[in-house]
């Protein structure tokens, strides 16, 4: 089988590689090269205002359209909002059992960077400093100088005020969902440097904390794969369980989607084919319609355990110990910029970004510890984000009776038979 150079993937492992060599072999030459990854960073945080703000605003400015339908739409947005908590919450909780990112040494971060950020999680901040540091004072220069949560507040009800418009806002939603596409694309070409800067984070990582760091990075990568897997299983397996279809069968019927997301590391790519599929596997086109586009911004349980787990790691490798009602608040806007978060190639590193700037006592720059491994989890959450999606749409389908119980047997047959 003939190795195709021109993959992206193909192009990140074989940097990854090579920054493990230079950087066990060149520990001091490869812990410069930090700055690759530190501008790759930097050209992520460059589009994070704009594209959190356009998303998050259609995200919620879409309920307008939900309105028409009434109750199914009210239910989808409660439904996905207690499954993507519930993804949050596990993705906290397992990466303070197994605490991945307590092996690193510390001796290899700048004593200032550790200092700075344990010292800001030590002091915290009072619920009424927090508060009052979401209501922006200028939403302009809330967006110029990058500030996450008076953005995302003023989002929240910009795309609140839109979704009371009904029709009449439609003009704008239209706008600003082509101006998301246009900072998409630009992400799209950041994309493309990203094999440059995983070498760079690699040899820095490893020139700077040693080889033994690989084993930390595959340890988070484990307990992220593990996570995903126990949250199929369990969770959406008991709630497909209550609603009366099995999980395993439900995955073989979509395997052909898992493998194109697999391959494009983007659940948005098998959208298409997966609104066709559950029509045929039984639910109404309205229900499709209604709930499959929706969930690809209120639904990614996959990103979801992965924004939580990632920025704890990252909040472990620098020493940073966050307390309970810290972690709670991590939580929340978690809940909130996740919402923000696209189905396409590199949405849940900007969204991690996004969150990070948004929580000052996480460094943004310990994301360049992730820069190496986080293509290998994009596809497992993208995987879980279809997953979700598709399980939510059978669940709202049957709860409304918009289900055809002898249609889903005929084409399950079939898929057996063949």
């Amino acid at each position: 089988m003939r190795i195709n150079f021109r993959n992206l993937t193909v192009q990140v492992v074989i940097a990854i590689i090579l920054g493990i060599i230079v950087g066990h072999f060149a520990p001091a030459f490869g812990a410069q090269l930090k700055v690759l990854a530190d501008v790759f960073v930097k050209l992520i945080k460059m589009v994070i205002p704009p594209i959190v703000f356009f998303t998050v605003v259609n995200g919620i400015a879409g309920m307008g359209d939900m309105k028409k339908v009434g109750k199914i739409g009210g239910k989808a947005l409660i439904y996905f909002e207690i499954v993507t908590t519930i993804a949050l919450a596990i993705g906290l909780l397992v990466v303070n059992w197994i605490k991945p990112g307590v092996g690193f040494d510390k001796s290899g971060l700048e004593e200032g960077d550790v200092s700075k950020y344990t010292t800001a999680a030590a002091e915290g901040e009072s619920l009424v400093e927090f508060l009052m540091g979401i209501i922006p004072d200028n939403v302009v220069a809330a967006m110029a100088g990058g500030d996450l949560l008076p953005i995302l507040f003023f989002a929240v009800l910009f795309g609140l005020s839109l979704a009371a418009m009904g029709s009449a806002a439609q003009p704008v939603i239209n706008f600003f969902d082509k101006l998301s596409h246009g900072f998409f694309g630009v992400v799209n070409m950041i994309m493309k440097v990203s094999p440059i800067a995983a070498f760079g984070a690699m040899a820095y990582t490893i020139g700077n904390f040693g080889i033994s760091s690989l084993t930390r990075l595959g340890l988070l990568m484990s307990a992220v794969y593990i996570t995903m897997f126990l949250f199929i299983v369990i969770i959406l397996g008991s709630i497909a369980r209550f609603y009366k279809f099995s999980i395993f069968s439900f995955i073989k019927y979509i395997r052909e989607e898992i493998l194109l997301v697999v391959g494009t590391s983007s659940s948005e790519s098998a959208l298409p084919r997966m609104m066709d599929r559950l029509e045929k596997y039984g639910c109404s086109k309205s229900v499709v319609g209604l709930v499959v586009p929706t969930g690809y911004s209120f639904n990614l349980d996959g990103t979801s355990i992965y924004l939580s787990m990632a920025a704890l790691f990252i909040a472990q490798a620098y020493g940073v110990d966050l307390s309970v009602w810290q972690q709670l608040t991590l939580l929340g806007i978690l809940m909130i910029t996740s919402k923000g978060a696209a189905g396409v190639t590199g949405s849940g590193f900007i969204t991690l970004a996004a969150t990070l700037a948004a929580f000052p006592m996480i460094p943004v720059e310990g994301m360049a510890l992730l820069l190496g491994v986080d293509r290998f989890m994009s596809e497992a959450r993208a995987v879980t984000n279809l997953i979700g999606n598709g399980v939510a749409t059978v669940v709202i389908a049957k709860h409304e009776g918009e289900f055809d119980p002898s249609r889903g047997r005929s084409v399950e047959s079939e898929q057996v038979t063949a």
